[in-house]
């Protein structure tokens, strides 16, 4: 689904950051942009700045269903800075994903912004995860039958050649095996 970003510019909180930039909403079934600006009030703007493409994939929807399922649904955005003055950020992804947007902010270069989900959005992601979800069966690992309580004493690596043995214990020295 195409997902529009919108995105707002605010006077900066520092003298070192004129602007302070942050993705607020998005637009789904957005047409394509670039950078348009939608409201401006003072020193306060919001631009449509890109319209990327939202995809879902049947094995994220357990990450689905999560995300949904938190007080706020919400949407992530993932943005990296560009030196394009005009368009200081390109938006790299857009995801439902809480466990893909957690991927993206550990890396350290990316911005990752939560943005509410729109109720619309909620129900078309909740009925495809439902649709898709396949609950993993849990299966118990069993031990293997291998009798490990055994004493090894004198065992060491068979590959390497040794004049006496390393793993050998010390009381046992004297004794010959």
């Amino acid at each position: 689904m195409p997902m529009g970003i919108v995105v707002r510019r605010t006077p900066g909180a520092t003298r070192w950051a004129k602007w302070a930039w942050r993705a607020v909403a998005v637009l789904p079934g957005a047409g394509p942009a670039d950078w348009a600006i939608l409201r401006e009030e003072g020193d306060v703007a919001e631009f449509h700045a890109q319209t990327v493409q939202l995809e879902l994939h049947g094995a994220e929807c357990e990450a689905y269903l999560t995300g949904i399922s938190d007080k706020e649904p919400a949407i992530y955005v993932v943005m990296r800075g560009t030196d394009d003055a005009a368009r200081p950020f390109h938006v790299t992804l857009v995801t439902a994903s809480p466990y893909e947007a957690q991927d993206y902010a550990d890396n350290g270069e990316d911005i990752v912004e939560k943005v509410p989900m729109p109720a619309g959005l909620v129900a078309w992601v909740r009925d495809f995860a439902q649709a898709y979800f396949e609950e993993e069966v849990f299966v118990k690992r069993r031990r293997d039958r291998k009798r490990v309580d055994g004493a090894e004493d004198g065992v060491g690596d068979a590959r390497i050649a040794q004049l006496t043995d390393v793993y050998r214990a010390p009381a046992r020295k004297g004794t010959v095996a």
